[in-house]
């Protein structure tokens, strides 16, 4: 009996926990093996980046921007965990329902494999279906182990035969089962499989080796990735910036604050604001990298090598970029030195010429090595103002995570219809004819940077002591420059505050103001005006569809 019982197929809560570890095994090992061919095929294939990324292309602005505005630059990661913590649950799903039917869970597994197939091959950087082999092979591998593993659980209690037909019907069966018909007993326990029981020491064996294996082949995934970005980290490595034909001139004296609390007038490139869609940071290697430029209006095409910009003058100049995703009060503006090609230059050397000039075209839509897309006016990028392929920011070749080898930026518009970065194409069409990612999904197609500012110090329900405070912080309007900032302290009269030196239109400008506090609860609110005389508006408006807008006010309590 004691024997018998070490046989007797596991029930209810056990036998479905073992069903659980299965479908956890079997998800392991599909992402896993998903990995390593992903790495032979292209990263981006893998499932999990697919599928995260497919999932960023259909989330609703309004989502999408909740979560940039929560979660900040970590809304990928959170992404990504967010995927894994759903595909664990319906593992364990699975493996649970494979206990009693196994091929349905097997096929389960096979479901979301095609899933992510369909994801890697719809994305607007898949250029072959290879893409869907990561997904594909990964599937096939997560399935069989899911029904291998399942069907040493032995027959499901509730049926007294194998579930799905795990057991075949042919005189072996009979023939093995007579041991325990007649009452003999197998020399080990744990040696022999019986139809009518489960193989426990086999299980654990097939788990074992299948975690060990699925580990092995991450790893090895993740290793092969990594080196296939080390020859777009050597030649990152390898660039030395050509000096400036036209260099930026000097910081003015006066223009960086010297105040507790402010935002560096130059922001290092670590702190620097990144949001986009790539989930993966693409590392592209700056000597295969290519820029095509093409379209209407385009009498001469060109195809351009990371050397060809080299060798072109470059300009460098000081620009405050700002994401439309900006909050009024957030952090997404920064502001750094960049280095690169005037971008109107390199147009009219294609024979482009703008709308007001009779060009054809009146759009610019740039295409990153990601698939996405930005259109920029034609008129705004060849107006006179700074447009530049960037190749340098503040003293460096571009980071990988702010585009490098190459990204585009205009002076005056927010990043989603100026900043491309990794760009590889650009071409000229109209607005009529063609729209870019964000502006099909309900962004406005044009968008200048609207006059704001910020109250850096003191910090949102701070503590300050009575007495002199001073309030400080930046204020910007790209291309028109600022030209005034009052502040407000509870419902009193507006204070103009101090400017700092102005670097150039195009950069933020810091302010402060010596508050003469006291004690109690205050609400401290700031505008800026523009060089135009455009004051900033008070009315509250969300970031879709073209920006945020309102006094940003922060409320602190005076000890």
């Amino acid at each position: 009996m004691d024997s018998d019982a070490r046989h007797t197929p596991p029930r209810g809560v056990p036998r479905l926990s073992l069903g659980a570890l299965s479908g956890l095994l079997a998800g392991y090992a599909a992402i896993a093996l998903a990995e390593l061919v992903s790495a032979a095929v292209r990263p981006e294939a893998g499932p999990v980046i697919a599928v995260g990324g497919a999932a960023i292309d259909r989330t609703p602005p309004a989502v999408k921007d909740w979560a940039i505005r929560h979660f900040g630059t970590d809304d990928k990661l959170v992404l990504q965990l967010g995927i894994l913590a759903v595909l664990t649950l319906l593992a364990l799903v699975l493996g649970m329902l494979a206990t009693r039917w196994r091929r349905t869970g097997a096929l389960g597994v096979l479901a979301f494999g095609v899933v992510g197939a369909l994801a890697a091959t719809s994305r607007p950087d898949s250029t072959s279906i290879t893409d869907a082999f990561p997904s594909v092979v990964g599937a096939v591998a997560g399935s069989g182990l899911l029904y291998w593993l399942t069907g040493r659980l032995g027959p499901h209690p509730g049926t007294g035969h194998a579930p799905e037909s795990a057991v075949s019907d042919t005189p072996d069966t009979a023939d093995a089962a007579a041991p325990a018909q007649t009452g003999r007993l197998p020399a080990h326990p744990d040696d022999v499989r019986s139809d009518n029981g489960w193989d426990r020491r086999g299980f654990l064996l097939a788990a074992t080796a299948a975690a060990a294996a699925s580990t092995g082949a991450g790893l090895a995934g993740r290793t092969l990735t990594g080196s296939q970005g080390q020859n777009a980290v050597a030649s990152r490595k390898d660039i030395v910036l050509p000096a400036p034909s036209s260099a930026a001139a000097p910081v003015p004296k006066g223009a960086a604050l010297r105040i507790a609390g402010i935002s560096p007038f130059m922001t290092p490139n670590s702190d620097f604001y990144r949001v986009d869609t790539a989930l993966v940071v693409p590392k592209v290697d700056a000597t295969s990298w290519r820029l095509h430029i093409h379209g209407k209006g385009v009498s001469r095409e060109r195809t351009l090598s990371f050397g060809d910009l080299l060798k072109m003058p470059l300009i460098e100049r000081d620009i405050t970029l700002t994401c439309v995703s900006n909050e009024v009060g957030g952090p997404y503006a920064g502001n750094a030195r960049w280095i690169g090609v005037r971008l109107a230059d390199l147009l009219r050397q294609c024979g482009v010429r703008p709308p007001s000039k009779g060009g054809p075209a009146d759009q610019l839509v740039a295409r990153s090595v990601d698939g996405m897309t930005i259109g920029s006016p034609v008129e705004d990028v060849m107006d006179g103002r700074d447009a530049l392929l960037a190749v340098g920011m503040n003293g460096q070749p571009l980071p990988f995570e702010h585009g490098f080898p190459v990204r585009m930026l205009v002076p005056g518009l927010y990043g989603y219809v100026s900043a491309c970065k990794w760009i590889q194409d650009i071409e000229l069409t109209t607005f009529d004819s063609y729209d870019s990612y964000w502006v099909k999904r309900d962004w406005a197609q044009r968008a200048p940077i609207k006059t704001e500012s910020r109250i850096d110090t003191p910090k949102p329900f701070g503590r300050p002591k009575s007495g002199t405070v001073m309030v400080a912080g930046v204020a910007w309007a790209q291309h028109r420059g600022i030209d005034k900032v009052e502040v407000r302290v509870d419902d009193g009269p507006w204070q103009e505050a101090r400017l700092a030196a102005e670097d150039t239109r195009d950069t933020w400008r810091q302010w402060s103001y010596a508050w003469q506090a006291t004690k109690g609860g205050h609400t401290l609110t700031v505008r800026a005006t523009d060089r135009d005389g455009r004051a900033q508006t008070d009315k509250r408006t969300p970031t879709i569809p073209d920006g945020a807008s309102g006094w940003h006010s922060v409320v602190v309590t005076v000890d």
